[in-house]
């Protein structure tokens, strides 16, 4: 009968002439001249196993093992000679010399190999595998450092007093927002349910109920598109508080933050975070996320050219856009395709091309510059600091597209300079910004109509109230979001808590039709009027933060069983085709070929 099993991480020095049993993954298996050592892993580490060839019962047990196949082995515990010690192991100075052992599941080869060159292997058949993917050491210590953020939170929400409440992942739609997904009910036939973007709703209904701090580690679903930062399902750490002020939320979130990180990386933030208006962030730097790690601050040049001859610019700025520009320093000796590849990126933001200065050589280069006289010229190199090796670019349109434009090329200018050496931005160096001080409407042209920046629960900034009817897009919404270093990590708002103004809102500014109104948040509007307290709230991407934390360029990394780009789960083959049966239960007919999947 074997012993109580040590995982592969505990034995030291000190254990040596112990007796010990241990069982793991076979790592790998050599022959040193008669002599098989194996190295067995577990999830807290590898420790070095010797047989020795005497032991002939045992050589045959062993000789038919393969990598990836599971065994325990009990035997002596011996220190390594000197010369054979590994620093690089904890267990490195001792070895399990084999008495007992038992096959508990032999491998097959695997499809990948297991280690970190298994990054090349095409993320679909690692998705596809994903419990051997998930075996490798570094996606482990991701998946261990995912919880030791979320316990770091909860630690602090307890301590500040706060309670975990789950809300219901059957909702009802909400079509303002993201495309969700509906879920049809079988007991109410034609209609649906929809799984939450978020519990936006239900939080502040709890706030009326007077929970007063609440938060949740939320499951939230939204059907969209897919890239790097996205998945159709994700987790929130979902926060709601009433009787507070933004003041009050900036100190609790920045006190987060800091635990986290201190727990996490044993890493110390700074706090107060750096305050920076919506407008100063676009105009400055050409999002509303802003990366701080470096400059390359985007500048204003609407003085030096209002009169100038080159219409592109003075027409721009007479029709009431903006002229902007940037200077990239040491970046005049990009390539044709690398010019190229910052044009493509201004042209899918909407400009027709992207205008540009080379300081080369003791000279400027352009095709633009035949338009400028020489006071243009000379003010543009005092204001952007023009020196050779630099390269300038140009937008001009209106404002908030050339802000936009720009700020795209700003970060991809970065990216090449940081490829020749030329700049450097750490993912260890934490820039936390809030930016404030959003508009609370945006003119959709589209619709015609203005629609809520972050959505229409937003309370104004109360000055700005009395613009609701005559200038709403003057209106500064109560809205704040955190970034660091180029990433929204959150973002949330004071609520509106008074039922006139939410109405008014919703069906004035919105032009959401009262019955509509009523449909979808009369609940809500109906609660208000029963001593609702003032209150605010915030939500973060708790898969984007465990992913800056562990320095992982996509949150799929960083999830346990992420999605594909085409939102499919490879290893379930997930999702699947529903039979005649369960459609026929949801009283459900689709318009598409009928499937094979037929069965009753």
């Amino acid at each position: 009968m074997m012993k109580r099993t040590h995982h592969c991480s505990e034995l030291r020095k000190s254990d040596a002439g112990t007796t010990a049993t241990l069982a793991g993954w076979v790592d790998s298996v050599r022959d040193h001249g008669g002599i098989l050592f194996v190295d067995l892993r577990d999830r807290e580490g590898l420790t070095q196993i010797v047989l020795d060839p005497s032991n002939a019962a045992l050589e045959a047990q062993f000789s038919s093992i393969k990598p990836e196949s599971v065994i325990a082995v009990s035997g002596r515990v011996e220190e390594r000679i000197a010369d054979a010690v590994n620093t690089n192991l904890d267990t490195g100075g001792i070895e399990l010399h084999a008495s007992e052992l038992k096959v508990h599941n032999v491998s097959k080869t695997p499809p990948f190999p297991m280690d970190d060159s298994a990054d090349k292997t095409g993320e679909d058949i690692r998705m596809t595998y994903r419990y051997l993917d998930l075996r490798r050491r570094t996606n482990l210590d991701v998946l261990r450092m995912r919880h030791q953020t979320s316990q770091s939170i909860r630690n602090y929400m307890d301590e500040n007093s706060f309670i975990e409440v789950e809300t219901p992942m059957l909702f009802k739609s909400t079509p303002e927002g993201a495309r969700e997904f509906l879920v049809p009910s079988r007991m109410n036939p034609g209609s649906f349910y929809a799984l939450p973007q978020s519990p936006q709703q239900y939080k502040q209904m709890l706030m009326v109920a007077g929970v007063e701090r609440y938060y949740q580690l939320a499951r939230c679903f939204r059907d969209e598109d897919l890239r790097a930062d996205r998945q159709p399902e994700f987790t929130q750490l979902d926060i709601e508080l009433s009787f507070i002020d933004r003041e009050d939320m900036y100190q609790l979130i920045e006190g987060l933050m800091q635990r986290v990180w201190k727990d996490v990386l044993d890493v110390s933030i700074e706090a107060p975070f750096l305050r920076m208006s919506y407008f100063d962030a676009m105009n400055r730097f050409g999002v509303d996320k802003p990366d701080m790690r470096f400059e390359m601050e985007l500048q204003d040049c609407g003085k030096i050219f209002k009169e100038s001859t080159f219409k592109v610019f003075s027409g721009a700025l007479a029709s009431g856009g903006a002229v902007k520009a940037f200077t990239a320093k040491g970046l005049a000796d990009l390539t044709q395709g690398e010019l190229r590849g910052l044009e493509d990126a201004a042209k899918s933001l909407g400009a027709k091309g992207l205008a540009f200065i080379k300081s080369e050589g003791g000279e400027w280069k352009s095709p633009i510059l035949k338009f400028f006289s020489d006071e243009e010229k000379e003010a543009l190199r005092e204001q952007l600091h023009i020196e050779d090796g630099d390269i300038v670019f140009f937008a001009a349109c209106e404002w908030e597209r050339a802000c936009t434009i720009l700020g795209r090329v700003r970060l991809d200018a970065a990216q090449l300079l940081v490829k020749r050496g030329k700049l450097e931005i750490s993912p260890t160096d934490y820039k936390f910004l809030w930016v404030i001080e959003f508009p609370l409407m945006l003119m959709d042209e589209e619709q015609g109509r203005f629609v809520a920046s972050h959505h229409p629960f937003t309370a104004p900034v109360e000055a700005d109230i009395e613009l609701l009817d005559s200038d709403p897009k003057a209106v500064r919404g109560q809205h704040y979001d955190l970034v660091l270093n180029g990433v929204e990590l959150g973002g949330g708002s004071i609520r509106i808590h008074q039922p006139d103004v939410q109405k008014k809102i919703f069906e004035d500014v919105l032009k959401i039709e009262p019955d509509v109104v009523e449909s979808r948040f009369g609940y809500m509007l109906k609660s208000f009027e029963y001593g609702a307290p003032p209150h605010g709230g915030i939500a973060f991407g708790l898969d984007r933060m465990v992913a800056i934390l562990s320095q992982r360029s996509s949150i799929r990394d960083v999830i346990a069983f992420p999605k594909n780009q085409k939102g499919q789960e490879m290893m379930t083959a997930s999702p699947g085709i529903a039979t005649a049966r369960q459609l026929r239960d949801l009283h459900i007919k689709t318009s598409l070929p009928e499937k094979e999947n037929t069965d009753d």
